[in-house]
């Protein structure tokens, strides 16, 4: 019993053998506790300051920080074909740093204002379009290809670890110290990934570009638009997004007006699906490098749809709790799917380029399908029926992809 045991934690950590990517892997959950701290302080700063009008700043905040990384992604991602990738993630590590201790300051000193919060949201999400892609594409070069899901579902653990940590540590520091220690503690965490980035070794360095920077961003448009496998991800990936994280959005309606509780009925929502997700990345982990991932995408994405829609349906709040448990594990298996199968398909040359094009699809479907959902929510009435709509759409796409295949099913 034992030694299978220790044989499945071998097969879960197998990235982890890798000494840079147990380096940069360290450094990354650091950093996403901190981030997600930040996240907690920024969001109560806003409402502090703004009073009645917090709803629109908390709104206007959240589109600043994603418009950088939807307008300049692509931009990134023929960066880091051109460019040493461990370059790019310094710098934006390095102005993270910087917008994290310079709001950290403007508290501490009694000076800040919205504006300094969201120019700040704004430049941070400049720094995220570069440093992303060249972080995703630098991956692949860390690890053996056979153990690339493995790594990208290992990133997904660290993420959805700091999901659940980064709150709870948040709440403390609020209470003990104030705001300023989780905007401080955030801008010290990017110290641990700036010293886990100098520290790599042997890392692939993208031979000097010689076509012009535009010419680069249309070839990997092209490539994208010529596979009918990576168009096809890409577009799952962004309907997942657009039709699955209004979930998440929209949970706090749900647990005030359909089931009449409070914020701490929001957070066990939240934390029970943040615990399934962290489940789900690390089933992917164990799973690693298999035959027919695209089959296996295609299924959870449908069973996802299935159990969205369950939870639509459920009248009762601990049925629906326990729902949110598989419908985060289910979510995170389909993405951390959807980001190995571009990776591995992507030839090495073109990875940064065909990672940001997927990126801009996933992180665009998310505000979209949220924007989308509320109107749709606006037209019939009530959160759930939204939810068992987009539940259906889902399983629906899914089963026309498993019947029709457009050969991702066989990959």
């Amino acid at each position: 019993m034992q030694a299978h045991l220790v044989s499945a934690a071998r097969r879960l950590a197998a990235a982890l053998t890798y000494r840079d990517f147990r380096l940069l892997w360290a450094g990354a959950l650091t950093s996403s506790i901190g981030t997600w701290m930040q996240k907690v302080a920024q969001a109560w700063l806003i409402v502090t300051l703004t009073g009645t009008g917090s709803a629109f700043f908390l709104g206007l905040d959240s589109f600043l920080g994603e418009l950088p990384i939807l307008l300049l992604t692509l931009v990134g991602g023929v960066v880091a074909d051109r460019r040493d990738r461990r370059h790019m993630m310094l710098m934006s590590q390095v102005v993270q740093m910087a917008a994290a201790f310079t709001l950290a300051t403007l508290v501490f000193f009694n000076l800040v204002q919205v504006w300094h919060i969201l120019t700040l949201s704004c430049i941070t999400g400049c720094a995220q379009a570069f440093g992303g892609p060249a972080y995703q594409s630098l991956v692949p070069t860390l690890v053996g290809k056979e153990h690339l899901p493995n790594a990208i579902a290992l990133n997904s653990i660290q993420f959805n670890l700091a999901r659940v940590i980064g709150p709870v540590v948040a709440g403390a520091a609020l209470a003990s110290f104030g705001m300023v220690m989780c905007f401080g503690l955030n801008g010290i965490s990017f110290l641990f990934v700036i010293a886990a980035i100098l520290g790599l070794r042997d890392v692939h360095v993208p031979p000097t570009a010689t076509v012009p920077l535009v010419d680069q961003m249309k070839d990997g448009l092209r490539y994208v638009r010529n596979s009918t496998n990576l168009k096809t991800i890409t577009l799952i990936g962004f309907i997942a997004a657009f039709l699955g994280i209004p979930l998440l959005t929209f949970l706090p309606v749900v647990a005030k007006d359909v089931f009449r509780q409070d914020v701490g009925l929001y957070t066990r929502m939240m934390t029970t699906s943040g615990i399934g997700a962290v489940c789900g990345a690390m089933v992917v982990a164990w799973l690693g490098r298999h035959e027919h991932m695209g089959r296996m995408l295609l299924i959870m994405l449908g069973a996802f749809g299935c159990a969205m829609t369950a939870f639509a349906l459920s009248p009762d709040v601990r049925l629906s709790t326990s729902i949110l448990f598989f419908t985060g594990a289910l979510l995170v298996m389909c993405f951390s799917l959807t980001t190995s199968l571009v990776q591995l398909i992507a030839p090495p040359e073109m990875r940064g380029r065909v990672v940001s094009i997927y990126m801009v699809a996933f992180r665009g479907g998310s505000p979209l399908g949220g924007l989308a959902s509320g109107w749709l929510i606006t037209q019939v009435g009530s959160a759930p029926t939204m939810l068992a709509m987009n539940g259906v759409a889902l399983a629906l796409l899914a089963g026309y992809f498993l019947l029709r295949g457009q050969g991702i099913r066989d990959v």
